[in-house]
């Protein structure tokens, strides 16, 4: 089994926040491969389905960012679960917006969901699909950036991206990180 994490916030004020695109992004792919229905567990929402061979459940935490550690840490421990069996969807303001990029461990760059997860799970070593939401441009706007909505502008690079991301899904779930992020990047050209 491999745990795929989506990070967010659960208000429902907040689902729009560039700061959940990793729930968009695990919601996306849970509709594409025909996940079970999403249930409360782990301190959070999980949804359980295969992508070919692979078990995948996913896990959007409902603990806010700060704490999404502890949801990870929880079903992980359950599964037992090594790090390098987790995968984390989260925003990436260093990333250009609709580009991708995998990779493993790492720091956690200020972003504080990937800062609770490294102290829950006592490692950076899990896997990180960066989703790129793009930098405003001043160190100062960057709180009310990743907390503001994606606007009307974004909605087509947005939908690409998450489409070409569970697209690719099969290849991540195999372990082809370089091939996934191929696939994805070609898709979001081509509709870009």
């Amino acid at each position: 089994m491999k745990l795929w994490v989506g990070l967010g916030n659960p208000e429902p004020g907040m689902l729009r926040n560039r700061h959940n695109i990793g729930f968009m992004a695990v919601d996306t792919i849970a509709a594409e491969h025909g996940f079970a229905p999403w249930r409360r567990q782990f301190r959070g929402l999980t949804a359980d389905g295969r992508i070919g061979t692979e078990r995948i459940l996913l896990l959007k935490p409902l603990t806010y960012m700060n704490d999404s550690g502890e949801s990870v840490q929880s079903a992980a421990a359950f599964h037992k679960l090594e790090p390098e069996a987790i995968t984390v969807f989260h925003d990436e303001l260093d990333l250009a917006a609709g580009k991708v990029r995998v990779k493993k461990g790492g720091g956690a760059a200020g972003h504080n969901g990937l800062r609770s997860i490294d102290r829950m799970l006592g490692t950076p070593d899990y896997w990180r699909v960066r989703l790129g939401i793009g930098h405003p441009g001043d160190k100062a706007r960057v709180h009310a950036w990743v907390l503001g909505n994606f606007t009307r502008d974004d909605e087509d690079w947005l939908a690409t991206m998450l489409g070409a991301v569970a697209g690719a899904a099969p290849m991540l779930a195999q372990g082809q990180h370089e091939a996934f992020m191929t696939r994805v990047a070609l898709r979001v050209q081509e509709n870009g």
